[in-house]
Formats: C-alpha cells, structure tokens, sequence
C-alpha cells in the first residue's frame, strides 16, 4: 500500500480545479496547468478533493498510484505558489547574464555559453560578482529540468570546487597530488 497514494489531494482556497475525463485541469492565481493521468490508475474529485485509487494490484499500477497523487500535489504547489531553483556559480572568472530572454554563461570555455529559456519559466541572475542565478516558475518538472540543464554545462569538480551547483549542494572534495 502507497502511504502518499492513501492521502487525498486537498484543494486549496482560490483554486479551481477539474477533472475532465483522465486529465485533472487546476487553475490558480500564478496559472494554468494540467496533468494526463496514466491508466493504471483512477482518479474521483471528493469533498475532501482528488481521491487517486490503483485499478489492479500490479506493479506498475501501485507505482504510477504515489506518482500521479505527488504530480497533483504538484499542481496545486504550483499555481498557488510557484516552485524555484537556486545554482550558485563558482569559479574564477565564471558569471552569468541574461541576454535578452536567454542566459548567458562564461564558465572556462572558450566561448560564452548560451542558453535558451523555454515560456513558463523565469531566470534571473542575482550578486555581485552576477554568481546567482534563480530559476522560478509554476511547474516543477519544468524548472527542474531547466536548472538541471544549466547545471550540466560545467558540473562542480572535486578539486577546486569549480562549477555551477545547487544552493546547499554538497561537493565532495578530494585532495590533490602529493609529491
């Protein structure tokens, strides 16, 4: 039994939400967003708000339970409040810059590295030394998938810590050569 596929997806006040066949549409005061749920599942608007319930006991079935009950939470999170990404850039010489609506990095190539922002998402670039770059929007995979591409450009390494990494992330560093 999923202990987070067990719990209803409560609606929040000044949401509106509905089911509309398989796909549960929710639209709150930053947006609009929608979520196709899978078939192994089912999914009741009650009261107490969206019911998620496994049609068989399958794996996959049991699987998909807990991920759709988290992407509706998800929605919900996302209309009401938003979600957002911090990456911190370290290194010297590394910075970031928008350049119209796209991120420019330098991060010890040759060359400026240019990222193209897809609609929905919002970056901004913070410090002093510009070292800070937020990434914010109202759906989760979404901003996820943007920090994370911008993250791959230069990962931080284990020697010098170089690189662009998460707010709070922990590198873990190892000691270079000895003589």
């Amino acid at each position: 039994m999923s202990r987070i596929g067990k719990k209803p997806v409560p609606v929040p006040s000044g949401v509106t939400a509905a089911l509309d066949g398989r796909t549960v549409k929710v639209k709150g005061s930053k947006g609009e967003l929608a979520f196709t749920v899978p078939d192994e599942v089912t999914v009741e608007k009650t009261d107490a708000g969206f019911v998620v319930t496994p049609k068989d006991n399958s794996k996959r079935a049991r699987s998909m339970w807990g991920m759709s009950r988290t992407r509706i939470a998800s929605l919900m999170t996302g209309v009401t409040e938003g979600y957002e990404k911090v990456l911190e850039i370290q290194g010297v010489g590394y910075r970031a810059a928008m350049k119209g609506k796209d991120l420019q990095l330098n991060v010890g190539f040759s060359h400026e590295v240019v990222h193209k922002i897809p609609a929905g998402v919002q970056v901004a670039v913070a410090g002093a030394k510009q070292e800070i770059v937020t990434v914010s929007g109202i759906d989760k995979q979404l901003v996820g998938q943007v920090a994370a591409e911008i993250r791959r450009y230069r990962p931080p390494e284990p020697y010098q810590g170089k690189g662009v990494r998460y707010r709070g992330e922990y590198i873990f560093r190892k000691e270079g050569k000895k003589k």
